[in-house]
């Protein structure tokens, strides 16, 4: 990293810190600006990324999407371009260097906004690829996000000009190599925003019976077509990608709830209990049962360890 480029990340980093006293996820006042802290080594976290864009400050990180692995640290950033079941694991991290990081997210009207403004400066096209992609970060998109951040500390600043900042930001991120798997996604009519709509059903309808022959009469495609693009983009099958959303789900029930695991099978659209307990020892490494006495018992060492930091 050249001198200006790590003066730039230094202020960023201060920032994050600032506005993150403990470890979690912290909204900002900024629309769509969220910090990031972890002070240390994270299990597994599986959650559904929405469209954004991910700067890591300080430390680094692993996201897995099916069986692809994307790691990504200060001198490179994450974009998701639709929502997708990952896994994520912060793999640098301490108490006197904490994982810092930051997630803008994206709203796919400013995008197509951006493009109908950007005459030839972005290149458009029907290309479908993987909505995730980890690629360098530049200067222009660095300065650009660290105009956004900075609003966090001038309140009064924000609904003036955080508009600009978001825009400056989709635009340096549709410049560079990477640019369509961003930019198919908001462009009416293209495969890819299709098959976003067909990811869009299947979150909200995931507890119900998937019929791959109604996503597709939906989405325009042929079945083949549908199954070929839904996979280029998200790294599986329709099917695949429903069962990572019901299990993930079922396990923000059994932890969140008092409910038990056939309670949460049902909810989520398993008929059979059984089946739902093989699927997710699958996904998880152990039965839910068991899983959900180890996630409580973690929980309770993090609290005593924050206690004794305190």
């Amino acid at each position: 990293m050249d001198e200006w480029f790590e003066k730039q990340r230094k202020e960023l980093l201060r920032i994050i810190e600032k506005f993150t006293p403990e470890d979690g996820t912290h909204e900002t006042e900024v629309p769509g600006l969220r910090f990031i802290r972890s002070s240390r080594l994270s299990e597994p976290v599986y959650s559904v990324y929405e469209p954004s864009l991910c700067v890591v400050a300080q430390g680094s990180k692993v996201v897995m999407l099916g069986q692809e692995v994307y790691q990504y640290d200060p001198s490179s950033y994450l974009t998701a371009s639709v929502q997708l079941p990952i896994t994520g694991q912060v793999m640098e991290a301490s108490n006197e260097t904490p994982y810092l990081s930051l997630q803008i997210l994206f709203d796919m009207n400013q995008i197509l906004d951006v493009i109908q403004a950007s005459d030839d400066a972005i290149r458009t096209g029907n290309e479908t690829s993987r909505g995730l992609k980890v690629s360098q970060l530049n200067d222009t998109l660095l300065d650009a996000v660290l105009r956004l951040v900075k609003l966090v500390e001038t309140p009064r600043d924000i609904p003036v000009l955080a508009p600009y900042a978001m825009r400056e930001i989709i635009y340096r991120v549709l410049q560079n190599e990477h640019s369509a798997s961003l930019m198919q996604f908001a462009v009416i009519g293209s495969h890819a925003q299709r098959i976003a709509g067909v990811v869009e059903k299947i979150n909200r309808d995931f507890a119900l019976p998937l019929r791959v022959e109604e996503l597709a009469a939906e989405a325009r495609m042929s079945t083949s077509s549908l199954y070929d693009y839904f996979k280029e983009v998200t790294g599986m099958s329709p099917i695949q990608y429903q069962k990572q959303i019901r299990l993930q789900e079922a396990r923000r029930l059994l932890f969140s709830e008092s409910i038990d695991a056939a309670g949460a099978a049902f909810q989520v659209g398993y008929e059979s209990p059984s089946h739902f307990s093989r699927e997710y020892a699958r996904m998880f490494g152990m039965p839910p049962v068991r899983d959900l006495r180890r996630l409580r018992s973690t929980m309770v060492d993090e609290m005593t360890i924050s206690a004794e930091i305190k």
